[in-house]
């Protein structure tokens, strides 16, 4: 993937990321090498899980109205050969170009039902309880290539 990279003029999104939450590490590249604007996936490269097989396409990243902001597509779940659901959150890129960070939606209700209260009237047997959640560190992907000093790819004329 390095050597494909090398020959377009990358994009500060552009490049192959670590995934420390999954322990994978990934490559993201346009979808249309001639559109710098379109829409970017994300491929497994290389990872410590065995039912993902490189070169397999886990996500995708479209971009937002301001240059920091994505929206990425992270699949969740495998159905047989391929992925399924994908997880659908705002990503967002560090002004280094070197981290992108995200916070995948996340819900849990807890339904309590209490029947010595049923008798009267069933509503105030039910009450829906909001559980507390501590706050966590946001999943992200680490920068691996083209490194953060490396402007030598990013945004280059290139002469023929």
């Amino acid at each position: 993937m390095m050597v494909r990279l090398r020959e377009y003029d990358l994009q500060p999104i552009e490049g192959i990321w670590y995934y420390p939450h999954e322990q994978m590490t990934l490559g993201i590249e346009r979808m249309n090498p001639d559109n710098a604007d379109g829409d970017y996936r994300v491929i497994m490269l290389a990872g410590d899980d065995l039912e993902y097989l490189p070169g397999m396409v886990i996500g995708y990243l479209q971009a937002g109205p301001t240059s920091d902001k994505w929206q990425l597509w992270l699949y969740s779940q495998r159905s047989n050969v391929t992925l399924a659901e994908p997880v659908k959150c705002v990503a967002t890129l560090n002004a280094g170009a070197t981290q992108i960070t995200f916070d995948p939606p996340y819900w849990k209700v807890k339904l309590r039902v209490n029947f010595a209260r049923f008798l009267p009237s069933v509503f105030r047997g039910v009450s829906v309880v909001p559980e507390k959640h501590e706050e966590k560190l946001p999943l992200g992907f680490v920068k691996r290539y083209p490194e953060a000093g490396d402007s030598d790819h990013f945004n280059k004329i290139r002469y023929l």
